[in-house]
């Protein structure tokens, strides 16, 4: 009798099979649209195009590398991952002038990112690895990993980070995939979610101004840029890395509004005290904005494919929901930060799902 766990090893290799053909379809569809929202603008698509190519390449190298070391790949990946968050080019962002963007993710988004990834990867490793003393260690680093994301003032990728650790030692107990996987996605759609909410809000009241205290004015004047650009070009938007142009409390000439309710408050819009790095941090609201809701709608599948090719791997189910709640963490800190702006997040997002997604060769 098969085990439903594993299932037959026929249907596994065909659903695996065809995550793959979808991941091709929605990567390319990604790049094409990209570069059809730039044609014929003064748009720069490279930024997409560069993104899109991390993630297949990460991807690629994380299914060959996992399916070698399962266990070392992913402990591989997770010691990167810290040393890019400390000592990386970008592990403390600097815009033109020497004035650090700090906000609620901390010293910066991509910090917070790459300690989320790399808990997920250690407690990957952590279940792959076939000896007790290694796994225990493994779990002792991702905790230590949780730790150093709180040291180094990253409240928001604190939070992330602990939540990719207690998921990955419940997960042991967890037998069906699909329910634990659609809550993750639900998760990561209502963080999104809220971005749009506190955005829209003329009036803040109850937890909404809440969320604008720790938001900053600045954060939700450049998400309310965002919104208005959707509004104003729903289908093809501005076109790819135009915001910064467009956006007033980006420091551009287009059409960005303050919001309402700070001067129904009495506060005054920073515009020019608090720099801006020329991006919404939001991924959700810069590609609305951008590439429109077609876009949008793209974005979403994509993360829906890293989804659906986790379900569909033939690793153990503690490893699969391990990397998919530390990617659904990182999908929740990109919707109010910068973090996919950063080439080495999106690789380390496509490398941890490549390797827990990997066919072992033997």
């Amino acid at each position: 009798m098969t085990s439903p766990v594993l299932g037959s090893s026929g249907v596994r290799e065909r659903e695996n099979g065809t995550a793959d053909v979808i991941g091709v379809l929605v990567l390319g569809a990604c790049a094409a649209w990209a570069l059809v929202t730039a044609a014929g603008r003064d748009a720069r698509p490279e930024g997409m195009l560069l993104a899109v190519l991390a993630v297949g390449g990460g991807y690629a190298t994380g299914r060959i590398a996992g399916s070698l070391l399962p266990a070392g790949a992913a402990a591989g990946a997770g010691a990167a991952g810290v040393f890019l968050a400390f000592f990386g080019p970008t592990s403390s962002h600097v815009i033109p002038g020497g004035i650090e963007f700090a906000g609620p993710a901390g010293r910066s988004g991509v910090t917070a990112a790459l300690l989320t990834l790399s808990v997920g990867a250690f407690c990957c490793a952590a279940w792959a690895a076939p000896v007790g003393a290694v796994r225990n260690g493994l779990r002792l680093a991702a905790a230590a990993t949780v730790v150093c994301a709180l040291l180094v003032g990253t409240p928001v990728g604190f939070a992330a980070a602990l939540g990719v650790l207690l998921c990955s030692l419940v997960a042991g107990g967890i037998r069906r995939r699909p329910m634990f996987l659609a809550a993750l996605a639900v998760a990561a759609a209502a963080v999104s979610g809220v971005t749009f909410v506190v955005a829209q809000e003329e009036q803040p009241r109850g937890t909404p101004v809440a969320l604008h205290e720790q938001l900053t004015l600045h954060r939700v004047e450049l998400w309310r840029d965002a919104l208005t650009l959707t509004q104003d070009h729903p289908l093809f938007g501005t076109g790819p890395d135009t915001f910064r142009d467009l956006s007033v409390t980006a420091g551009g000439t287009g059409t960005g509004t303050a919001p309402a309710a700070y001067t129904a408050h009495g506060a005054q819009p920073e515009r020019e005290a608090a720099p801006s790095d020329g991006k919404p941090h939001s991924a959700p609201l810069q590609v609305a904005a951008e590439q429109g809701l077609p876009g949008l709608a793209l974005l979403a599948c994509a993360f829906g494919w890293l989804l659906f090719a986790l379900w569909a791997s033939p690793r153990p189910t503690p490893v699969v929901l391990t990397a998919g709640a530390a990617l659904s963490a990182l999908a929740a800190l990109a919707a109010i930060g910068n973090a996919l702006s950063f080439t080495q997040v999106t690789a380390g997002a496509g490398l941890l799902a490549g390797i827990a997604c990997a066919r072992r060769l033997s």
